[in-house]
């Protein structure tokens, strides 16, 4: 086993003399001796056989093996600091990951904002963010494969927190035929190719949406079906904020249904194990609110 020949205090004794530009300064920052720093310093560049400072008048001066070792010996302090938090902040109950599950149609913004207000304060906390759809989303909660949950449905028992609500509208190139028709039936979606998502639950149930057109190609995301929309490809839901540009610019339409053409959804925000949530997960949920109901 590699046995370190140089001590973090020896690092950090070598970075405050080069910050502050000399022995003394150091000292008076340190509040120690100057003969203890000359000494720490000294036996420092002993140990690892190199000249890592120079003396030039009044000033200290690192070398060029010296600027290269400051950098990684910074690196070094800056773990060992992190590493010391960690185990703090683990002692008093803080989770060292958090896991977000979103319904695949919600708009992810606010939530991104929310996660950039948190780095700042995880202290070191690893976030997953990933995307459910259907019955997923309901496994997230029921099976606690999340810590916190964004789901338009809440299963039964469960409370949430209604954060919004989303529109998935019927949508088509402008050169598909459907796009050409005044008023659109049911029986006229059922002759083209419809694009859908695919339930990515364990238990998958194909019940949802509208299925009944002869032939349909089933996806893994809402991006895949719009590169196949622009390409002239079937129709589809698709959610508003997703392909609002794309409807500005004309690439796509809204098909004009007789009826239903629009889905509207409620996304709730839900703690899938609230007597277990610890204040990482408690600090992300209420910055996540606050992105929403402020």
């Amino acid at each position: 086993m590699y046995r370190a020949r140089t001590t973090i205090e020896q690092w950090r004794i070598f970075q405050a003399v080069v910050h502050c530009g000399s022995y003394a300064q150091a000292a008076k920052e340190l509040n120690k001796s100057q003969s203890s720093l000359n000494h720490a310093v000294a036996k420092l560049q002993a140990q690892l056989g190199v000249q890592l400072l120079e003396v030039k008048g009044r000033k200290t001066h690192l070398t060029s093996i010296g600027q290269v070792m400051l950098r990684r010996s910074e690196l070094l302090t800056q773990q060992v600091e992190d590493l010391e938090q960690l185990a703090s902040s683990l002692e008093q109950g803080w989770e060292p990951t958090l896991t977000i599950a979103v319904e695949h149609f919600h708009p992810k913004a606010k939530i991104y904002q929310a996660l950039k207000q948190f780095l700042p304060q995880s202290r070191g906390t690893r976030v997953t963010v990933y995307d459910t759809v259907l019955s997923a989303t309901e496994e997230a909660i029921t099976e606690a494969e999340a810590n916190l949950v964004i789901t338009p449905e809440l299963p039964r028992g469960v409370l949430g927190t209604c954060l919004c609500y989303s529109k998935l509208i019927l949508v088509a190139h402008r050169q598909h035929p459907l796009a050409h028709l005044s008023q659109i039936a049911y029986d006229d979606l059922a002759q083209h190719l419809q694009l859908v998502i695919r339930d990515n639950g364990k238990h998958p149930n194909d019940r949802h949406g509208w299925l009944k057109a002869e032939q349909r190609w089933t996806l893994s995301s809402f991006g895949e079906a719009l590169e196949l929309l622009l390409e002239g490809l079937g129709f589809a839901w698709l959610p508003e904020h997703l392909v609002s540009e794309y409807l500005k610019s004309g690439q796509l339409v809204q098909l004009k249904m007789r009826r239903g053409a629009t889905r509207q959804f409620a996304s709730y925000l839900v703690v899938s194990r609230p007597q277990h949530q610890g204040p990482a997960g408690a600090l992300l949920e209420r910055l996540i609110l606050n992105q929403y109901l402020n």
